[in-house]
């Protein structure tokens, strides 16, 4: 379901629904379930809290995938960018931030279609600058035949959840490698493999 462009007015259930989603991905930094949005509502069934959600989405509040809780994104302003005033060293100073030279726009990684995040657990992305307790923003992957050797994704494996790796195709098999040697590979047929989404941005508070 595409994005429309500018927010668009809020009935009053659907205000209170994203001022709650807001507070709580603000506080936990991942989306909530659909049962926590119902206690949250006092809600005892799914369909109203779908349907706002659907109504968010198409009025240009958040990004999500039906059916999909955990894929919920909020979707800020992000049109006029952000200013890069300059350059900075890591060893000496250099020049002062006297006039903005450009903008970094975010909009085309905010608007790509069903993106979503998730919070990193562990160390095995080190080596690829991906750290315990960053979020990770993830494009989902409709066709894992067609990614680029190596390209790092989230993939559900079984028995081990979702995982954050470099992803390598063998023929029939599959190859998730971690960023940091202290962990082996992970090799399993194509078919017990479901690639979730591919990395778009890390995100570290600081």
């Amino acid at each position: 379901m595409p994005v429309v462009a500018t927010h668009q007015e809020l009935t009053e259930a659907q205000r209170e629904l994203y001022a709650w989603l807001a507070d709580y991905i603000g506080s936990h930094r991942h989306s909530p379930s659909i049962r926590q949005m119902m206690k949250a509502m006092g809600l005892r069934s799914p369909a109203p809290i779908q349907s706002r959600l659907r109504h968010l989405q198409q009025k240009g509040w958040i990004t999500w995938q039906e059916g999909q809780a955990r894929t919920l994104q909020l979707l800020g302003n992000a049109s006029t960018g952000i200013p890069v005033l300059g350059s900075v060293a890591a060893g000496g100073l250099v020049e002062t931030f006297d006039d903005v030279q450009e903008h970094l726009d975010l909009a085309p990684v905010l608007d790509t279609r069903g993106l979503f995040a998730l919070t990193v657990n562990g160390d095995s992305m080190v080596d690829a600058h991906i750290a315990d307790g960053d979020v990770v923003l993830m494009e989902p992957v409709a066709d894992p035949s067609r990614l680029r050797e190596g390209t790092i994704v989230s993939a559900l494996v079984p028995g081990s959840g979702t995982t954050l790796k470099h992803f390598h195709r063998q023929g029939s098999q599959v190859r998730l490698e971690a960023a940091n040697p202290a962990y082996a590979p992970i090799t399993l047929p194509a078919d017990q493999v479901s690639v979730q989404g591919r990395l778009v941005a890390v995100w570290r508070q600081v």
